[in-house]
């Protein structure tokens, strides 16, 4: 049976087996939010993140021997909500909860938004939305601008060179990306919550909603870094990890999900081509006058 090293913070509690941590736990000597880590993990995890130890956080399954009609519900405890790296970080540290919290948040999207807290707070999701938003913008504002001095992406015909290319407008652009990132974030939260009351997705509050658009949002904007397609990849992997955020957070269906986070595209993209028609049909009215 493998040892499990345990930390509080960063302090090394020793070296224990499941039974000593399992008695520690019942009786206080150790807490959920402890860090362990035995022989082949990739990374530390707070204790109550161990399947042995589910006990410990109220995490039942059906009694031994125990039958059940067919088409009955088997009685299970909800799953436990022990929050993402990113919401332990007094115990992980800055750096290591935002690098977790993102590759988990891209590698793993359904373990990441099922261990997400629903509630909590904004200023926990709002400051990783804005850090992982803002550094993706900026890096993909610097990308841009250089290849459109070096003739790669438009040239002089490139608008955002046109627009930004000055140093002043640049600076002023860095500065006010974390302002800008905040604000995207809170209208995107409220555009999908509404959304998602409409299709009848919404079993918890708007709080539940923005936590997932800035743990996703703020997740797939790092990608803008990847030159040239990173808009794209960022832009299709940001609707994707919250389609999959809605539904396990609001414990929906995930077509409602989908719908919802589509359905503010569908809308943009049909009223842009009403007007497209409209527009036509006005300027096919004016020659034949």
């Amino acid at each position: 049976m493998a040892m499990i090293n345990v930390n509080r913070g960063a302090t090394s509690l020793g070296i224990f087996s499941e039974e000593d941590i399992r008695a520690g736990l019942s009786t206080g000597r150790f807490a959920l939010t402890d860090l362990g880590w035995r022989e082949g993990m990739t990374s530390w995890q707070t204790l109550a993140q161990f399947p042995e130890f589910a006990e410990a956080v109220g995490i039942t399954t059906p009694a031994a021997g125990a039958t059940y009609a067919p088409g009955s519900v088997i009685p299970t405890s909800p799953v436990a909500r022990n929050g993402l790296p990113w919401e332990n970080r007094q115990q992980l540290g800055l750096v290591k909860a935002f690098t977790d919290t993102l590759v988990m948040v891209l590698t793993k999207p359904v373990e990441a938004f099922q261990q997400m807290r629903t509630e909590g707070g904004f200023s926990e999701p709002l400051f990783y939305g804005v850090i992982g938003g803002s550094v993706g913008f900026i890096v993909y504002l610097l990308i841009t601008l250089a290849f459109g001095s070096l003739g790669m992406m438009g040239g002089r015909n490139n608008p955002l060179g046109a627009m930004f290319g000055a140093g002043i407008g640049m600076i002023f652009l860095i500065i006010l990306a974390p302002i800008l990132v905040a604000v995207s974030m809170f209208i995107g939260a409220g555009i999908i919550h509404l959304c998602l009351m409409l299709v009848g997705g919404a079993k918890r509050s708007f709080e539940t909603t923005f936590r997932v658009v800035c743990f996703a949002s703020g997740s797939a904007q790092t990608l803008l870094i990847v030159p040239f397609c990173g808009g794209f990849i960022s832009g299709v992997w940001g609707l994707i990890a919250e389609c999959i955020g809605l539904a396990r957070a609001h414990e929906t269906e995930t077509g409602r999900a989908v719908l919802a986070v589509l359905l503010p595209v569908i809308i943009c993209c049909g009223g842009g081509f009403l007007c497209a028609m409209m527009f036509g049909f006005m300027g096919a009215m004016s020659s034949h006058h």
